[in-house]
């Protein structure tokens, strides 16, 4: 073989060879309507069910899988989500699926229970529901941190946060309890502790205040009433605790129930304020950030009753003693008699 057609032969060859190169790595591989999309990597999943997932987003499959075979990514596959650029090449889609797992922002409020709030953190985790109950309800992670079963909802600050969609049970109830103790900061302990009340009685307190009404201008004066019977040691005697005992009795949290009647103030349950003094054993929902605060900074005043203002819905009429709360207690009867 003569100099001049080695010299063709390797020009060709290069050439070859960085037409090869520059489409394994350089030219565009994806195909997707629009600019971006969200991609999800389960735990657990091989190269071979990756392919199979992105391989409708991919101009070349074959390339791709080259690709990650000569940047090892096809024994490194990481889990969680990622956004895909329509403009991605194969070296850009392999970068950012080692390196760029985008956290959601993850959000819960308004849930009466843990297997509720179970419900709503899987629908926005990978973790299903029923893993992160069994997690959430861990007897040993509540008792080395001062919970227990009846009062672990206390523990979860209604907001939003930042997590990676991989996040386990574990390691969300472990973020969820460095958020617990950020928000029980000092300024919220000292005004605990000058009222007499544990975080957890706070919360289990503020639970019922925020069933009772969703004014949150009112709940102040709402919990206030509740802490001059607290003081008093008279019953709470509090509808909501009622309404979550029949649902308890009754094994039924999906129930709505509008009314409390006379027969289901005896029921017997820890809950129902109506028979047992003090505070529920844990709190009836996740009471949310105004009114924990409610309680914290609670009217002073003397009013130990309240009932329902038929003449301006959603609030409430507040009396001093019994006489007058059942004056308006009367009124809101026949009110709602003529409904």
């Amino acid at each position: 073989m003569s100099n001049k057609t080695k010299f063709v032969f390797l020009a060709f060859f290069s050439t070859f060879a960085i037409l090869i190169f520059y489409w394994l790595f350089f030219s565009i591989n994806i195909s997707v309507e629009n600019k971006r999309l969200e991609f999800y990597i389960k735990k657990n999943t091989s190269f071979s069910e990756f392919l199979e997932d992105i391989s409708p987003y991919l101009k070349s499959k074959v390339s791709f899988k080259l690709a990650s075979k000569f940047k090892k990514f096809d024994t490194n596959i990481k889990p969680g989500r990622y956004v895909i650029e329509k403009s991605m090449n194969n070296n850009q889609l392999i970068n950012n699926l080692r390196v760029s797992n985008i956290p959601i922002k993850l959000t819960f409020n308004n849930l009466e229970r843990i297997e509720n709030l179970a419900s709503v953190i899987s629908k926005q985790l990978e973790v299903d529901s029923l893993n992160l109950i069994n997690q959430l309800l861990n007897e040993e992670f509540l008792k080395q941190n001062g919970f227990n079963t009846n009062n672990a909802l206390s523990m979860y600050i209604p907001n939003s946060y930042e997590l990676f969609w991989n996040t386990s049970a574990e390691n969300f109830q472990k973020r969820m309890y460095k958020e617990y103790i950020k928000f029980w900061n000092n300024k919220r302990l000292s005004r605990a502790r000058k009222i007499n009340l544990t975080p957890i009685q706070v919360s289990v307190l503020a639970s019922i205040v925020n069933k009772e009404s969703s004014i949150k201008e009112e709940r102040p004066i709402i919990a206030g009433v509740y802490m001059n019977r607290i003081n008093k040691k008279i019953k709470l005697q509090a509808d909501p605790t009622v309404i979550y005992s029949i649902k308890e009795k009754d094994k039924n949290f999906e129930k709505i129930i509008k009314r409390v009647f006379f027969r289901d103030l005896d029921i017997d349950s820890k809950y129902n304020t109506y028979r047992y003094f003090g505070l529920p054993p844990g709190p009836i929902c996740m009471p949310d950030i105004s009114s924990i605060d409610a309680v914290l900074n609670y009217s002073k005043h003397n009013y130990l009753y309240f009932v329902a203002n038929p003449n301006k819905p959603g609030y409430h009429s507040f009396s001093k003693n019994l006489k007058d709360h059942n004056n308006q207690r009367r009124v809101y009867l026949n009110w709602l008699r003529k409904k």
